[in-house]
């Protein structure tokens, strides 16, 4: 079954308006201070959008809910086992089909948009998560993948939160920061990226952007719709597994101008979430945006993220 990934998509966006970094306008001309000053300005952006109490760094679990009653809380009877400071019991979540609700177990000071709540549907949103339940440093919400219908918890007080002191990068290298051209498709196409839970999500591909690497020409399929400001790109090189992830990175570009031009700057590319936790589920590169050759700008792997 493939899952259409608006939500994910969406999601990633929103954790990353702060990383696409703008750059000069199409055209003008761009000293090598400005640019190497938006280069740092956009990994001291990254830096604090991890450091978050609601970054990536705080997953702290992923549970797939059966159908029927999943007890969870941290006593190991429960069907969902949450973290060991999570009260043994903190109630059922009731799964029929495709809706879900969730009753808390009597006494507990949960709370939804910061009001205690004893009953409530739960529902994966769209862009966003619409329901978060809250109970002292921990979160949870529903989410909606392939393999199902999920409750995804996160931990403000996370140790690998508490730990992170930033990721390691190549050096910034204005060789990687180029200058390309977009060629759309006409209509766009679908295509469908595979992700860590071996599946398939289904992807809307724009165009394509153009560049040359010395004296060869690579291209890369961007995802987004025609009309937005900037689109995600999905691309693995052969510093993965090595240097950098194995599942390859991600970057985000400006739209070209009117005459189809685009920056193209790898030293912002950046790391999917599963690098920094077990519990994401990121989407991978295409077999179409592999490229043959090294990229050697952007974050390099954080911690045990191999593939």
């Amino acid at each position: 079954m493939r899952f259409r990934s608006i939500n994910i998509l969406a999601a990633l966006l929103l954790s990353s308006l702060l990383l696409a970094g703008c750059g000069p306008a199409q055209g003008e001309v761009e000293t090598e201070a400005a640019a190497l000053e938006d280069i740092e300005t956009w990994r001291a952006e990254r830096f604090a959008a991890l450091k978050e109490p609601d970054s990536w760094l705080t997953l702290a679990g992923l549970y797939w809910l059966d159908e029927g009653e999943n007890t969870f809380g941290s006593d190991p009877s429960n069907d969902v086992v949450f973290p060991d400071e999570a009260p043994p019991r903190l109630g059922t979540f009731h799964r029929a089909d495709s809706t879900v609700r969730v009753d808390i177990a009597p006494g507990l000071d949960v709370r939804y948009d910061g009001e205690p709540v004893a009953s409530i549907k739960l529902d994966p949103g769209g862009e966003t998560a619409s329901v978060i339940l809250e109970w002292e440093s921990l979160s949870w919400f529903l989410i909606k993948r392939d393999h199902g219908l999920g409750i995804r918890l996160k931990d403000s007080r996370s140790p690998a939160l508490a730990a992170f002191d930033g990721v390691e990068s190549f050096s910034a290298d204005l060789s990687w920061r180029l200058r390309g051209r977009f060629e759309p498709y006409d209509p766009p196409k679908t295509i469908y990226v595979p992700t860590v839970l071996d599946t398939e999500d289904e992807y809307t591909v724009p165009g394509a952007m153009v560049f040359d690497v010395a004296g060869q020409t690579h291209r890369l399929d961007v995802t987004g719709e025609p009309a937005d400001s900037a689109f995600f790109v999905i691309f693995a090189d052969k510093t993965n597994g090595r240097e950098t992830y194995g599942g390859g990175r991600y970057l985000w570009v400006d739209a070209p101008d009117d005459n189809g031009a685009m920056l193209i700057d790898f030293n912002k590319s950046y790391n999917p979430p599963c690098v920094f936790t077990p519990y994401a589920t990121c989407p991978l590169s295409p077999r179409q945006n592999r490229l043959p050759i090294r990229i050697e700008a952007g974050e390099k792997n954080y911690g045990k993220g191999v593939l």
